[in-house]
């Protein structure tokens, strides 16, 4: 079965997107004005969702078996963030002095601080990051803002496949459920619950429909009907919070409120609108970040941290689109760097990995 590069472009845009959000939202908070950083938002996270509900089947070992590779690949990386912070720390309090590191942590501004500088490993934070407890890497801050979406990326795959498996002719009564639980949380919003539940309870929802939408296409008759609808929901939702609503979508996604559900519904519908319409035949730039997009992902959080000191002594120096262009373009830049260095960081993983399960297994 030849793969379709459709779902890779997607990935690459939406990943290319996700740079372009962190760009904005992370340094971009020295210059980028509030405008520009919320229409960062219009192609977010959901897409990934979305393009992983189109991407699944109801093969419940092979999805474990994914996401144990995952797992596995995101513990590599991880461990190797782990040492890359701590060696920084050690070089620092080596060669310069508290005050210095310091002073280079200060670059990340007010908005973050670190959470211990010493020559002491602190493995309680690798340990916390193996089970997804995303506590701060001092020296690369992004890489662990943007992990919230992993976590949720396995709990509702899990629900899911099972979903798929056992469910398959009820997944509309689950999407509904869904819809109707996401709908009640922000009818009573005291009744909002902590932790993952929210999170799930929508993009479950995304997920599902985007399995719906597996193998369909949309009709051309009813694409205006759909943008007419969402222009009616963003009509209706200005109209009922108020114009200043728009300044406050990054606060009613942590996690998914009415205003960032609904502010997800142009790019939802512009990717299922695509979907088997724009044909996609050679692979370039775009699908190969698309086929690497999990590296990408690993790389941004790195290469968003590392723009700050390209940031900070030149916001002042040039016009703020002119840095933000050119910051970006840095971003990705880096990141494609990165994430070439992290497959080959991820393959070493895997082979020490192969080595210590030969060297350890019992002969029968």
């Amino acid at each position: 079965m030849n793969r379709d590069l459709y779902i890779d472009f997607a990935k690459g845009l939406a990943t290319l997107s996700i740079i372009f959000i962190h760009t904005a939202f992370w340094s971009g908070q020295f210059y980028i004005p509030a405008e520009v950083r919320v229409f960062s938002l219009v192609f977010d996270v959901a897409l990934f969702y979305a393009l992983s509900g189109i991407t699944s089947g109801a093969n419940i070992e092979k999805t474990l078996y994914r996401l144990l590779k995952l797992q596995i690949t995101y513990m590599i990386f991880v461990t190797f963030l782990f040492f890359l912070d701590y060696f920084f720390k050690v070089f620092g309090l080596t060669f310069f002095s508290l005050e210095w590191l310091q002073s280079f942590y200060s670059t990340f501004g007010s908005k973050y601080s670190t959470t211990s500088i010493s020559d002491v490993p602190q493995w309680q934070n690798l340990g916390n990051w193996y089970l997804h407890q995303y506590t701060n890497a001092d020296t690369f801050p992004v890489v662990m803002g943007s992990f919230w979406y992993l976590k949720v990326y396995y709990i509702l795959t899990v629900f899911g496949v099972l979903i798929l498996r056992f469910f398959p002719k009820h997944i509309n009564w689950f999407i509904g459920l869904c819809i109707c639980l996401t709908l009640i949380f922000n009818i009573f919003p005291e009744y909002y619950p902590a932790g993952q539940v929210g999170y799930v309870a929508f993009y479950l929802a995304v997920f599902l429909i985007g399995n719906k939408m597996r193998g369909k296409k949309i009709p051309t008759k009813i694409i205006p009907v759909l943008y007419a609808l969402v222009a009616v929901a963003l009509g209706w939702m200005f109209w009922y919070y108020g114009t200043e609503i728009f300044y406050k979508i990054n606060k009613n996604k942590f996690p998914p409120k009415i205003p960032y559900i609904i502010w997800t519904f142009f790019s939802l519908t512009t990717l299922f609108v695509l979907y088997n319409r724009l044909k996609i035949t050679k692979e370039n730039f775009i699908t190969h970040i698309g086929k690497n997009a999990i590296f990408f992902y690993f790389a941004q959080g790195i290469s968003s941290s590392l723009v700050y000191f390209l940031v900070v002594p030149l916001k002042e120096n040039m016009p703020w689109w002119v840095l933000m262009i050119l910051i970006y373009v840095i971003n990705i830049g880096l990141a494609f760097i990165i994430s070439a260095g992290l497959k080959k960081v991820d393959a070493s993983g895997w082979k020490i990995l192969e080595f210590l399960r030969r060297k350890t297994a019992v002969d029968r």
